[in-house]
């Protein structure tokens, strides 16, 4: 506990649980760990608790000794929730009386930090409410099932909501450690910190670049052929007419098949399978972004990017720098 008050420096607690992620663990300590002044002082102490200490079980096959106990809360400037295993279990949302004692203990004024799904315990304790916040993208239904009262962004890296923050998953933790430490001493520092864990000090866009949306199956086959028809012609101008005449259908009609089947227009449909055609291109192929476009059906590189930033929150250029693939 000495080094943990070491005067003038930042305290950051990390309050683990069983079933702890330890590369969670380890994202928090490595990176206020690493943050240094000018000077080569360092800026932050960390020291990992837990509501019951002793050995305490990770997602990993080893165990690991905690013998910090809940009282290091109290003297805590910031404090961490990764994520549990134990949070994707169906009785694993809810406080344990433990955890919850623990978390009385945190300073009124401390700012306090979740990563991954983490977030189930702060919105548990009802440090959510009203706040924005954000989970990992395959709890999010989830989470907004049990906590109406929270305004979840599950497309989002992390949240910044006064001293309530969020990170979207386990590399989230990272971008949010990151912002945190950019906001406490800036850029200059944050950026050193992200250079020697080899990292962007700063990653665009959201969640949505990693989730892969296919579109919904439809339930029939009556407008099978026009759709197997557009995806093998996506680089042209395509029109509701065209489609429905493959169907000899009216438009009208064509329209409410169309919807009823999958669930969306026809012209969403094809925005959404232009979309993924890109992200494909994007990924495999060296293809200028001005190809990609046409390859797509988009026309053009500006139109494009118009497109990929709606719908995943990135540019082209910056999607293919995160997922490009050796060809």
């Amino acid at each position: 506990m000495g080094s943990f008050v070491h005067p003038g420096r930042h305290r950051v607690a990390v309050l683990v649980r069983h079933g702890m992620l330890v590369m969670e663990l380890g994202i928090v300590t490595r990176l206020f760990g690493t943050a240094k002044a000018a000077d080569g002082e360092r800026l932050y102490e960390v020291v990992t608790c837990t509501p019951e200490p002793g050995q305490i079980r990770t997602d990993a096959d080893v165990t690991i000794s905690v013998p910090a106990g809940p009282e290091v809360l109290a003297e805590a400037d910031t404090v961490v929730i990764p994520a549990s295993s134990t949070e994707y279990e169906p009785t694993g949302q809810d406080l344990t009386e433990p955890l919850a004692r623990a978390l009385e203990l945190i300073r009124p004024d401390a700012r306090i930090a979740s990563i991954c799904t983490g977030a189930f315990v702060l919105a548990a304790a009802g440090l959510l409410d009203g706040r924005k916040a954000t989970t990992h993208w395959r709890s999010a239904l989830d989470f907004q099932a049990k906590f109406p009262k929270v305004a979840l962004d599950p497309n989002v890296l992390y949240t910044d909501d006064g001293n309530v923050l969020t990170a979207a998953g386990v590399a989230s933790g990272i971008d949010l450690c990151l912002h945190m430490i950019r906001c406490d001493h800036g850029a200059a520092v944050a950026n050193e910190v992200a250079r020697g864990t080899v990292v962007s000090p700063h990653r665009e866009g959201g969640q949505a670049q990693f989730i892969r949306r296919p579109v919904p199956e439809p339930q029939s086959s009556s407008t099978a052929t026009a759709r197997t028809w557009a995806l093998e012609n996506l680089d042209r101008p395509l029109t509701l007419r065209e489609l429905a005449a493959k169907e000899a259908m009216s438009t009208r009609t064509f329209t409410r098949r169309f919807r009823d089947e999958v669930g969306i227009s026809a012209l969403q449909w094809l925005t959404q399978q232009r979309i993924e055609r890109a992200r494909q291109l994007l990924e495999e192929t060296d293809l200028p972004v001005d190809k990609v476009a046409a390859e797509a059906g988009f026309g053009t590189a500006a139109s494009l990017r118009q497109h990929l930033q709606a719908a995943l929150g990135v540019s082209p250029s910056a999607y293919r720098n995160t997922f490009r693939e050796a060809v």
